[in-house]
């Protein structure tokens, strides 16, 4: 009877298996991929030995004929060659962009003004994307003031991305006011990193 194994690819954000013919006599093969920041997470690979763990990318665990497991770095040609056609199928992973803007206004800084048609490229790069604005002051005013202006810029990029042809129900925009400083500072520090929109595209 012709025998027939499952191979299968874990990534960090789930599980894909394909169906392959028993050429090398392989049971299983279980693969560990990076994360986008480079970071991987664990995967622990139980068997009657005990577990093994896994906890860095692009590493294999491969039980051999006897019951043995084997862990080994893998190149990701041989990933692609034995997984190329589930990791196709899975979705782009989220991404995300920051823009800047000058001290009380929803104007952009003049390099983001320089970098946003590179940004609005590759949001629309995606099929159907979904786009969260997220709009960010300093610690310059009143709470109220930053919230109404952390909305304004979030609002103003929301536009600029339906502009370039984002489909409006796809995108949403919010303020954060000064809550989510990127750079932590005291009260009524006017920081330029901090007056920020996020746009999170996935």
């Amino acid at each position: 009877m012709k025998r027939t194994a499952w191979w299968c690819v874990v990534a960090l954000a789930g599980m894909a298996c394909a169906k392959y013919p028993t050429a090398p006599v392989r049971p299983d093969l279980y693969v560990l991929l990076p994360g986008a920041a480079g970071s991987s997470g664990t995967l622990a690979v139980t068997h009657a030995g005990g577990e093994s763990r896994l906890d860095s990318g692009n590493t294999a665990a491969s039980f051999t004929p006897s019951g043995a497991l084997h862990t080994a770095p893998i190149a990701e040609s041989e990933i692609r060659q034995h997984f190329g056609e589930a990791l196709n199928a899975q979705p782009r992973r989220p991404t995300s962009f920051l823009v800047y803007f000058l001290a009380d206004s929803d104007e952009l800084t003049e390099d983001s003004s320089r970098n946003i048609a590179r940004m609005l490229d590759a949001v629309a790069s995606y099929p159907a994307p979904e786009v969260l604005v997220i709009g960010h002051t300093d610690t310059m005013g009143t709470d109220d003031y930053n919230d109404r202006l952390s909305l304004q810029r979030a609002q103003r990029l929301r536009s600029r991305l339906i502009e370039h042809g984002i489909d409006g129900a796809n995108v949403t925009a919010s303020g954060r006011g000064k809550r989510e400083l990127i750079v932590p500072t005291g009260d009524q520090i006017p920081e330029p990193r901090n007056r920020r929109v996020e746009i999170v595209v996935r």
